[in-house]
C-alpha cells in the first residue's frame, strides 16, 4: 500500500505525480541580467526559504537544507534572507554571468574559480565580484556536501506558491539544473552586510524528542550506538545504517502527519530523518523528531550520527 504517494517498500520513490505548474521551467528573460548553466553538476537546484504553511494541501515546505548557509550568502551580497540562490550537490556547477555582479559562495568547502582564476576563501565563504561575461566554477566539495551561491539582486524565477524553491519530491518550483538552463537575476535592492560563515561539522549528535510512537519499540540502542548516514540520502531524507531498532509493538498504522525532523522507521528497522523535501504524510511508525536536521544539509555518507534525548 502506497503511504504519502509512495511505495510502502521504499519511502523516497514518489509514485504519484503532482500538478506541474504552467509557466516555463527555466525561463530565458530579454536582457543582459541572467546566468546561464554551462555545466549544472549533479543537483543543483533553486532554493530560497521554502514554501511553509501548505502541508495541510500534501506539498512539502522543501527550500535550502543549510539555511544558515544560504541566509549567510544573500546578506553577503546585499539580498534579504529570502532570496533564492542555488544550491549546489558535491561536485558544484559552472555559471557564465552576462552582465557584472556580486557573488557569494557559503557552506560546503570547495574551490571556486573566476575565469580560471582561483578566488581566495575566507573564513569559510568566498565573495567575489565577476565581470561581464565571466565564468565561475563552483568545484568539487572537499568538506561537507552543498554549496549555496547568491547573486546580489537574486535568482528571480516564477515563484510558486509563494517560493522559487525546487522541491524533488512534488516537483514544484524551477526544475533542477541542466546544461544550458538560463536563470533571471532580480535588481540590487541592499548594501553587503558582513556576518559570521557557516561551520561544517563533522561527527553529529542530533537532539531527538521522543514520540509520538516511541512505544511501538526497543529504545535500547537508540541513544547508545551510533549510526552512519547511507548515500543512499537526498533532500528527501536521510537513511541511518546500524544497529537496527526492534518493535515492541507489532501491527500497522493508519497514514499520520509527519514533519520536517521526524525519524520513521521503516520494516528494517533503520531510521531515515525527513528533511525540507519530505512527503507530509507517512504509515511507518515515528519514534521521535529531531530538533534541528541543519547539519544534516553538509554531511557526507559514512558520517557518524549519534542522538542524544531532548526534553
Amino acid at each position: 500500500m502506497a503511504v504519502g504517494g509512495q511505495d510502502r517498500s521504499n519511502p523516497f520513490r514518489r509514485t504519484t505525480g503532482a500538478a506541474r505548474p504552467s509557466h516555463p521551467r527555466h525561463p530565458g528573460p530579454a536582457g543582459d541580467h541572467v546566468i546561464t548553466v554551462l555545466r549544472a553538476g549533479p543537483l543543483t537546484t533553486v532554493q530560497d526559504l521554502g514554501r511553509p504553511g501548505w502541508a495541510h494541501l500534501g506539498v512539502p515546505r522543501s527550500g535550502a537544507l543549510d539555511m544558515p548557509a544560504l541566509r549567510l550568502a544573500n546578506r553577503f551580497v546585499g539580498n534579504p534572507d529570502d532570496a533564492a540562490g542555488l544550491e549546489t550537490t558535491l561536485l558544484g556547477c559552472t555559471l557564465r554571468f552576462a552582465s557584472a555582479a556580486l557573488v557569494a559562495v557559503t557552506g560546503a568547502v570547495a574551490d571556486v574559480d573566476v575565469n580560471g582564476r582561483p578566488v581566495e576563501r575566507l573564513r569559510g565563504y568566498q565573495l567575489f565580484e565577476v565581470p561581464a561575461g565571466g565564468i565561475v566554477d563552483v568545484k568539487r566539495a572537499t568538506r561537507g556536501v552543498r554549496s549555496y551561491l547568491a547573486v546580489a539582486g537574486g535568482i528571480t524565477v516564477e515563484p510558486v506558491l509563494g517560493s522559487r524553491s525546487t522541491d524533488t519530491l512534488s516537483g514544484l518550483g524551477p526544475d533542477r539544473l541542466t546544461d544550458g538552463a538560463v536563470l533571471p537575476v532580480g535588481t540590487v535592492t541592499g548594501a553587503p552586510i558582513v556576518g559570521e560563515p557557516a561551520r561544517v561539522t563533522g561527527e553529529l549528535v542530533l537532539g531527538l524528542r521522543l514520540g509520538p510512537r516511541d512505544d511501538w519499540f526497543d529504545r535500547t540502542g537508540l541513544f547508545g550506538t551510533p549510526y552512519e548516514i547511507s548515500p543512499l540520502s537526498n533532500r528527501i531524507g536521510t537513511r541511518l545504517a546500524g544497529t537496527a531498532l526492534t518493535r515492541a509493538k507489532a501491527g500497522e498504522l493508519p497514514s499520520e502527519g509527519v514533519v520536517l525532523g521526524a525519524v520513521q522507521v521503516p520494516a528494517d528497522g533503520q531510521p531515515i530523518i525527513f528533511l525540507a523535501d519530505h512527503p507530509t504524510t507517512g504509515g511507518y511508525p515515528v519514534i521521535g523528531v529531531v530538533g534541528d536536521v541543519t547539519p544534516l544539509a553538509q554531511a557526507r555518507p559514512g558520517t557518524t550520527v549519534r542522538f542524544r534525548e531532548l526534553d
